[in-house]
Parts: structure tokens; sequence; C-alpha cells
């Protein structure tokens, strides 16, 4: 007989869950997501450990990019795991989760007296899915048997987690088909305002104020948003440049006849620009009403050549260690110092650059000549 779930036991490990998605909520770095996945699930559920593989470009294996618990070598025999090979590999290939509470006994297993030595009892592994699309696979290990509350929690956090890890991919290879479009302007520089004229296509571009230099990150808010735009019909676009910000507004040509919830519709199409926008301090505001866009970025106040560089040479050590997207334990490790001490500096670094997220602080310093 199934054993039956447990409502509020499920109510309490959903809370738990948040916690976790809270970590990774905003995380640019599929890896980064991956760790902070197995970490959080080791710690809120005591399991012996977790990993997380990601599927590779050529979509041929998978690839282990976090490890928590027992075990937190990425290399190693199962590093790479071919597309249906073991049983992470078949997960990955049928797009279907796999639970076992007596792992020992499972006629898969290639190490029987692994498991026994170890006392490994529970198994779940799931598909990191997005519509259809596998883009990895979370495999879980306990020393006692899972409870169905814990496996259902599991399908939702890695549903979850999918989600993020699919924006941050597709993050990644916006930012580098950008930097190749960079690459382009710095053979034959062409203004912001040309490049958004060239995307708009038909559609009217109007620009107020003189235009200016900005950063890589900003240049492909604008630019993203102006693709997004001519994909569903922006009429009229106005590019903005005051004293203190860079601004888009834009009017969209008229209402899909299909769609009701026009509010959630527009923020859906800038859901990935949001992050972005709000890391760098600036704001997106939608009308559905009117149909109307307008992004506005401010330009951070240390870009005049005048301003002296606030920060300590142990903070910009801090801060070139960040833009290699090492996790404050390994800043810790590599700097031998606490990560207490780690998180200390960091915070000293947001405070005197006036930034919200650490992601707005490296653009400001980057801005600044100062990494």
């Amino acid at each position: 007989m199934a054993e039956l779930i447990d409502p509020t036991k499920l109510l309490f490990d959903l809370h738990r869950g948040t916690e976790i998605a809270e970590a990774f909520s905003g995380c640019l770095e599929p890896e980064t997501i991956a760790q902070k996945l197995s970490d959080g699930i080791v710690e809120h559920f005591d399991c012996a450990f977790v990993r997380v593989w990601l599927l590779e470009s050529d979509r041929t294996q998978l690839k282990l990019v976090s490890s928590s618990g027992m075990y937190t070598r990425l290399d190693g025999r199962f590093a790479k795991v071919p597309m249906g090979a073991y049983k992470v590999g078949k997960i990955a290939q049928n797009r279907v989760s796999f639970l076992s509470n007596n792992l020992a006994d499972e006629p898969w297993v290639g190490d029987r007296d692994w498991a026994i030595a170890n006392s490994i009892r529970g198994f779940a592994g799931y598909p990191l899915e997005v519509k259809g699309r596998v883009l990895g696979v979370l495999a879980a290990f306990s020393h006692q048997a899972m409870p169905p509350e814990f496996l259902e929690f599991l399908r939702i956090l890695c549903a979850i987690a999918a989600i993020t890890i699919d924006s941050a991919l597709q993050h990644q290879q916006k930012k580098q088909d950008w930097q190749n479009i960079s690459q382009d302007q710095q053979r034959e520089p062409r203004s912001l305002a040309d490049q958004l004229a060239q995307l708009l296509n038909a559609n009217r571009l109007t620009l107020a104020g003189t235009e200016r230099k900005v950063s890589l990150t900003i240049e492909y808010v604008f630019l993203r948003t102006a693709e997004i735009l001519s994909q569903i019909g922006g009429a009229y676009c106005r590019l903005i440049y005051s004293d203190r910000e860079i601004s888009l507004a834009a009017i969209i040509a008229k209402k899909p006849s299909n769609i009701s919830d026009l509010q959630t519709w527009l923020r859906s199409l800038f859901r990935e620009l949001l992050i972005i926008i709000s890391s760098l301090g600036g704001n997106i505001e939608i009308h559905p009403t009117e149909l109307q866009i307008a992004i506005a970025i401010p330009f951070s106040k240390s870009s005049n050549a005048k301003d002296v560089n606030p920060l300590s040479e142990r903070e910009l050590e801090m801060m070139q260690l960040l833009t290699q997207g090492l996790r404050d334990r390994d800043i810790a490790k590599q700097l031998i110092i606490s990560e207490s001490t780690v998180k200390f500096h960091i915070n000293n670094i947001l405070t005197k650059l006036k930034a919200r997220t650490r992601f707005q602080a490296l653009h400001i310093a980057i801005i600044n000549g100062w990494l």
C-alpha cells in the first residue's frame, strides 16, 4: 500500500525549499545555481550527498557541476556521463524521475558494496527540464528512506531550479552574442542609436539628448529590448539621454487578440532583463492599459574621471576574485581568511559604491577602470 503524503510536513518542506530557491534567485551563472541547489538540499534535508549534472552544448553528455555533502570533488568516474549511460544518463535521456529506498538491491548499481559500506539507502534522481528540454539531472543520496513528502518537494524545487538555470544559460548566450557584436564595433564603432534603428527596422525611433558612451551591460539591455519590441510590433520608440540616466520609452502598436492578461504577458517578455536592470540601479515601468514600456538606467555617479577609487587594496583584490565567479568560501580559502571576513569586505564594498548587489558593484568598478 502506497504511503500517503502528510500535508503538514509537505508544507514545512516547501517552506524550506523556498529558502533554497531564494539563495539562487537572481544568479546568472548556471554552475553557481547548481551549487546552491545541492548545498541547500544537503543542509536542509540531511542528505548524504547531492549532485547536479548539466547537459553540455553538444547535448551528448552531462557534466558534473556541483557536489555537496560526503563528496565535493567534480572529477572522477562520473564527472562526465554520456546521454543514456548509467542511471543519470537514462534519467536525462528519458526525462523520467527515479527513486529507490533500497539502493544496494538495485540491479543497475555498479558498486553494491560501496552502498552497503556507506549505509546509502535512499536515492532520488530528477531531470532538470523546461518545456520538454532537458538541462541536466539532480541526484540525491541519503542514509535513510526518503519520505513521499520529500520526493514531492524535490519535484517542485527541481522545476524552479531548471527555470532559473535556463534563464542563466540564455543570459550567458546573449552576453556572448553582444560581446561578439562589441568586438565588431571596436573595428567599426556604431552608436547605440544606430544599432537600435537597425534592430527596430520600420519602427520609428527618436533620439533626445546628447549621446554618450555606455557600458556593454547597459547596451545589451537596450538592444535586447529593441529585439523584443521589434518582434511584438513596437510602433514608436524614444531613446533619451539626460545628465543622470539613459532611458528608452516605447509604445506597442496594438494589443494581441489572443492575450487576455496584458500585465503578465508584458512582464514575461522582459523577465530576462528584470534582474539585470535592477542590478544596475534602474527600473522598468509597464503600463498595460496604454501598451507602454519605459526602461531607465542611471549613469554611474563614479563615471566622472575626477572621482577617486574609494576601495582599498584588499577590497580590489576581493573584487578581482568576484569577477572570476568565485564563491565566498573559495575567496576565503584563496586569501587565507574566514568566510565571515569575506562577507564583511563585500558589505563594505557595497556601502562605498552605493551598490545594491555584487553585480552592480562590479559594473561600477569596471566602468571606472578600477579592475
